[in-house]
């Protein structure tokens, strides 16, 4: 033990609610008898199939969603395992949670499980040198991200008929974090309205990330509706837009196609629909084009379209993916969500790899988000440039925006809005 060296003192866990009433795994960490940190595990629905794996209990409590295993694990193995050892380095940290649940897809304990101790610890450590945790991680934290605006819902977060999953609007051409969230919210406002007034009152219910699920089928026609509510609120020229497409939930592996708006088609259809988007429509940002092991599809897009080309089930923050999706030239930005990763430390490896290799990096929620901000946090510690996590509506979506907002006040003058260099920030 170093003198001085950070000790855990006490790791406890429970269930808590997340924005779907589902239950997820919320860790403290106390450090030094003093210093607490406290995170929750985030839930994806729309999950990729090489994601660790998330412990979840069966049965009929919480209609098999219960995470008391989960939790179990946290107090019954990893904390008599680490109480009394060092809260340093991080990564040491991580890889004995790695090492006590010894399987390659965290199936043992719970990715939920390990995650959740690995954030606490985090931000306990941060607390004890009296730093925010984005300056925890980077000294030189300064970079306020660009918001990816999911408005409009589709795919597994909206009981819709469009196949792709979101559509976002990104406000590049404006001065600060805050004239970003003030624009999204009159961009919200203006597409209320428009969509209340084109399919009636039930076209603005909202999906599971805050935006809204119109009963529409065509994704050009979402888009069309996403510009008119843009020019409405007298911000076309500082937009530019995004699709989260997550094709691999509307692709038949059985025939080999895309099932798009009813229609089958091929991944050449596909490619020649994507350059519509971005020619027609100013799409500059397109996640998970292509189902999640078409390395070969995502490299012809990225060569052929001058966009951004995110992966997320491709990659699911995992460093060996993204160095063999830059060796093929298979995408150009990875969509980074800790709880893919497994602890932070795999999550930052990832990012260093994207990062090293030219690539932007878009901080993520997941679809299943508590009031926790810490991604915000994390966008900043990493300069990334990039946020994506919701509508701008609901608590556990605007508890992040409030978050950077925060930040931006505490940065100051030091504080530089990623804007148009979001894919590569100054």
């Amino acid at each position: 033990m170093v003198p001085g060296e950070p000790r855990i003192s006490d790791i406890r866990a429970r269930e808590v609610l997340d924005c779907r009433g589902l239950p997820t795994v919320q860790v403290d960490v106390v450090v030094d008898g003093v210093f607490l940190g406290r995170a929750d595990v985030p839930a994806g629905r729309s999950r990729g199939r090489h994601e660790p794996v998330e412990l979840r209990d069966g049965g009929r409590r919480f209609g098999g969603f219960g995470v008391q295993r989960a939790v179990g694990n946290v107090r019954d193995v990893l904390a008599p395992a680490l109480v009394g050892g060092p809260a340093v380095p991080q990564r040491r940290l991580d890889m004995r949670l790695v090492e006590l649940d010894g399987t390659p897809d965290r199936s043992h304990l719970g990715a939920n499980a390990l995650l959740g101790v690995s954030l606490a610890t985090a931000r306990a450590v941060a607390a004890a040198a009296d730093q925010p945790l984005y300056r925890h991680l980077n000294a030189d934290a300064h970079v306020l991200p660009v918001p990816q605006v999911n408005l409009i819902n589709g795919g597994k977060h909206a009981s819709n008929e469009l196949d792709i999953q979101e559509f976002i609007f990104m406000p590049v051409g404006v001065a600060t974090l805050a004239d970003a969230l003030a624009a999204a919210t009159e961009v919200n406002l203006a597409l209320h309205e428009i969509l209340a007034r084109r399919y009636g009152q039930a076209a603005v219910n909202t999906g599971d990330e805050g935006g809204y699920a119109p009963p529409i089928s065509e994704p050009a026609e979402a888009l069309e509706q996403l510009h008119l509510a843009v020019d409405r609120a007298d911000y076309a020229s500082a937009a530019v837009y995004g699709l989260d497409c997550a094709a691999s939930h509307f692709y038949d592996p059985d025939q080999g196609v895309y099932l798009l708006a009813g229609e089958p088609r091929s991944r050449e259809e596909m490619v020649s629909i994507y350059e519509g988007f971005a020619r027609d429509w100013g799409v500059v940002s397109f996640e998970d084009p292509f189902h999640e092991d078409d390395f070969a599809a995502f490299a012809e897009l990225t060569g052929r379209l001058d966009v951004q080309v995110v992966g997320d089930d491709l990659l699911v923050t995992n460093r060996e993916r993204v160095e063999h999706a830059q060796e093929m030239g298979a995408a150009n930005a990875l969509l980074l969500k800790v709880n893919q990763a497994g602890t932070l430390s795999e999550a930052l490896t990832a990012a260093r790899q994207a990062a090293g290799g030219g690539w932007g990096v878009v901080v993520s929620e997941r679809s299943g988000e508590t009031e926790d901000p810490l991604i915000a946090d994390l966008a900043v510690g990493l300069n990334a440039g990039q946020i994506k996590t919701g509508a701008p509506v609901r608590g556990e979506r605007t508890a992040k925006y409030n978050r950077l907002l925060q930040i931006e006040e505490e940065l100051g003058s030091a504080a530089a809005y990623a804007g148009r260099w979001y894919r590569h920030p100054r």
